[in-house]
């Protein structure tokens, strides 16, 4: 047993989720009880020698899945009785002997300097050892992990983590095998929980080690995953989380800040001030917000700018855009219908003659898209030159 809780100082415990890793747990659980006396082992159904190891150890906690159901729900019952013994923090470690408890003051020294954040071990990749398909797997979860985010990990798959349990346990989560570690990094993310990386060492023993990884099975698992979470990132937490900037800094604000004063230059901010007027007046009425942000991220512009100006068509403005769009179409095709009786100011009166004059609208609200567009990123260009030249004056 430890003689100095190394835990005690942020009141974290260490979680081990074990299932049929018989051979190398009982060094695993030593080397923890070197550090700290607060340990849970989520024994996950296991059939080997499991059993027979843990009960020589009487002053952990130790928790027994009947069947095993996964390290996600293994990970989640052991946050559960973590909570419940009113820990703040847990730290997990796998049981097949890859990680080095020594690590374990790493993640303790983090918290202590930079304060609260969900933590993920670093693992060198590049070393001698690593299986191929580890290093694989691990850039493929990093890049997902990065787009559903904006943040950028070295490591995203490590299963030696701390996790900030009371900001843990107010997420819901559905996944209950491997794929658990990603749905929570990315809905702690999501939360504006801070993320991190502590650098570990790693050991991979072909001789010892055990994987539970099925690859199609588990694989296929994690891509359905990513593609749910891709989507709810794109049609809600990017613009949620783009709106309460936006919403939080003001006008004012963000035209000082944002377009006059970012580190962008002039170019990319006025490509990005049209790229938002023509989708903003674009017939994608209930997309447009996610069609900015994507075709932003594509071509690397400021994606904050481009979602400001795609707003362009607000509500009081709308009946004077749809009505000048009909007026551009019905000019550009040659078309003898007028557009006398449409009723600009209610909206139950030009719904109806929108879908009679369908083609008329989409035309005319391309063509009006694209002048907008072209005005407002030549205006926008030659303001933020201006802007650029007295800032050069003033600083010589």
């Amino acid at each position: 047993m430890a003689n100095t809780d190394v835990l005690t100082t942020i009141n974290a415990c260490v979680i081990i989720p074990t299932y049929n890793n018989a051979k190398t747990l009982s060094r695993v659980i030593d080397g923890v009880l070197t550090y700290t006396s607060h340990l849970i082992v989520v024994n996950d159904g296991s059939t080997d020698a499991t059993n027979h190891v843990l009960s020589r150890y009487a002053t952990l906690t130790r928790i027994d899945i009947p069947r095993n159901r996964g390290k996600g729900n293994a990970l989640r019952e052991g946050f559960r009785e973590a909570r419940a013994q009113r820990f703040d923090y847990a730290i997990t470690l796998d049981s097949d002997g890859q990680h080095f408890p020594d690590d374990i003051p790493l993640f303790v020294d983090d918290i202590e300097e930079n304060g609260l954040a969900l933590l993920i071990g670093d693992r060198n990749m590049n070393q001698e050892g690593i299986p191929g398909k580890s290093s694989f797997g691990n850039r493929f979860s990093n890049f997902w992990f990065r787009f559903e985010t904006g943040i950028a990990l070295s490591d995203t798959q490590s299963g030696f983590r701390l996790y900030p349990l009371r900001e843990v346990c107010d997420i819901r989560f559905y996944t209950t095998k491997f794929e658990f570690e990603i749905e929570v990094i990315v809905k702690a993310a999501w939360r504006n929980i801070p993320i991190r990386n502590v650098p570990i060492r790693v050991l991979y023993d072909p001789d010892e080690r055990i994987s539970h990884f099925r690859p199609f099975r588990d694989f296929t698992r994690i891509s359905i995953l990513n593609t749910w979470l891709v989507l709810v990132a794109l049609l809600y937490i990017r613009p949620r989380d783009y709106f309460r900037t936006f919403r939080k800094k003001g006008f004012k604000r963000f035209f000082l800040e944002d377009l006059l004063h970012s580190a962008d230059p002039p170019l990319k901010k006025s490509l990005s001030v049209a790229l938002g007027v023509l989708i903003g007046l674009s017939p994608f009425w209930g997309f447009q917000t996610v069609i900015v942000l994507f075709l932003a991220w594509i071509f690397r512009l400021n994606k904050l700018i481009a979602f400001a100006f795609s707003n362009v068509s607000i509500p009081p403005l709308i009946p004077f855009i749809v009505y000048a769009c009909l007026k551009i179409g019905t000019f550009v095709l040659g078309e003898s219908t007028t557009v006398s009786s449409f009723n600009w100011r209610q909206f139950d009166t030009y719904r109806p003659y929108i879908q009679q004059h369908l083609t008329e609208y989409v035309v005319g609200s391309f063509v009006l898209g694209i002048f907008a567009a072209a005005v407002a990123g030549a205006l926008s260009y030659v303001l933020l030159n201006t802007q650029s030249g007295r800032n050069v004056q003033k600083t010589t």
